[in-house]
């Protein structure tokens, strides 16, 4: 069947919404803190156990998208969000929060079970398209959550934005209900047989290893960034607060709205040249980071360059890796993502190393030759469509 406007419309509102559930919790770590009368340190672990669920759940639940009926595994997972979320917002003590603080992000895996999803409904002809558009939905999602949920907390509280999110998580069950098409995969295999494909996959598919690898550079530069973006607006000579850092999420979530056209033009050509693109873009934005320690503009053209480098290399590698085999969808994708997510975090890592060690200008260089080295991967394997 083909996806009409309204199917992956809501296809990108739903992965937005769900993929939000990982963010939420930073902007409030000040405000839960003070609650429970702990260190804030002690508060923001609640991130890191959110990504390790995040990480642990991508593993282990979202290859089922190759041997269960996708819808409702989608619905199930999407159910099971909304329970971690109000363990949340009613949790009595921190060590409770924690836990569901993992529960919130093994639950959360629901956008990369979309994708795939998407991807196998959508004609070859549409599929970049198709794929861009649901990116969109979940970059968007990514890049506003935290200012969303910043306001939300001062407003309401940090247990509202979690009654909140349950809310909109349970609307979007209903509406998976509704909307989405039933989708049956082909694998007939065993559990354990499904887990130990994604290293035969890893060993058999150049341009899976290819992609994943320039993709987990690209996020680590853009995990890098977010990072170190947050140093340098709260010092000199800005001095920003955190709900102005928040703000500057709005200025990725537009550059989020150039998706569709990039999975367009991988439709229409080689997705492997809007990919080279996107490096050059990467490592231009590091070129004017350097040059912006003391510009508000150059920071944040630098932030447009960046996402839409980031989709640019992310959509047309994606589109890619599920034109391979349409059997092994959500394996590729546990493949590529899992990879991809773990650059996020390494990246976060050594761009704080950079700034501890040369400030700005040490992280600008850093993230140049990240930006290098996946042009380095790209260039060796050129031939590669």
């Amino acid at each position: 069947m083909n996806l009409s406007k309204t199917d992956v419309g809501f296809m990108a509102i739903a992965t937005g919404l769900i993929v939000a559930n990982l963010y939420y919790c930073q902007p409030l770590i000040i405000l839960i803190a003070k609650e429970f009368a702990i260190p804030e340190d002690q508060a923001g672990t609640i991130t890191y156990l959110t990504q390790a669920g995040y990480a642990i759940g991508m593993f282990f639940m979202v290859p089922l998208g190759d041997k269960l009926e996708r819808k409702k595994q989608i619905q199930f997972t999407t159910l099971a969000a909304v329970v971690a979320l109000i363990i949340a917002a009613t949790a009595s003590n921190f060590r409770m929060l924690q836990i569901a603080s993992f529960l919130i992000g093994a639950a959360s895996i629901v956008p990369q079970l979309i994708l795939p999803l998407s991807a196998s409904l959508a004609s070859p002809e549409q599929r970049g398209k198709v794929i861009g558009t649901v990116m969109s939905g979940l970059l968007v999602g990514i890049l506003i959550s935290r200012t969303v949920s910043g306001f939300i907390g001062a407003w309401l509280g940090w247990r509202g934005m979690f009654w909140i999110a349950a809310v909109l998580c349970l609307l979007i069950v209903v509406v998976i209900q509704k909307k989405f098409p039933v989708n049956k995969p082909d694998f007939k295999g065993t559990y354990g047989e499904l887990l130990q494909s994604l290293f035969s996959l890893i060993k058999t598919q150049p341009m899976l290893r290819e992609a994943t690898l320039i993709n987990a550079l690209s996020f680590a530069q853009f995990g890098a960034f977010w990072t170190t973006m947050v140093l340098l607006l709260s010092g000199d000579p800005f001095n920003f607060n955190s709900a102005t850092i928040g703000l500057f999420g709005i200025v990725g979530a537009s550059g989020a709205l150039a998706a569709p056209l990039v999975g367009k033009l991988g439709d229409k050509g080689n997705p492997r040249v809007v990919i080279g693109y996107g490096c050059l873009l990467l490592l231009i934005s590091f070129i004017v980071f350097y040059f912006s320690s003391e510009s508000m503009i150059g920071i944040m053209i630098g932030i447009v360059f960046i996402d839409v480098g980031l989709q640019s290399v992310h959509i047309s590698n994606q589109t890619r890796v599920y034109s391979l085999l349409p059997e092994a969808r959500n394996r590729m994708n546990t493949v590529y993502m899992s990879f991809s997510f773990l650059g996020t975090a390494l990246g976060s890592a050594f761009g704080l190393w950079l700034w501890n060690f040369g400030k700005w200008h040490a992280f600008s260089i850093g993230g140049a030759m990240l930006s290098v080295a996946s042009i380095i991967i790209y260039a060796l394997t050129y031939k590669r469509k």
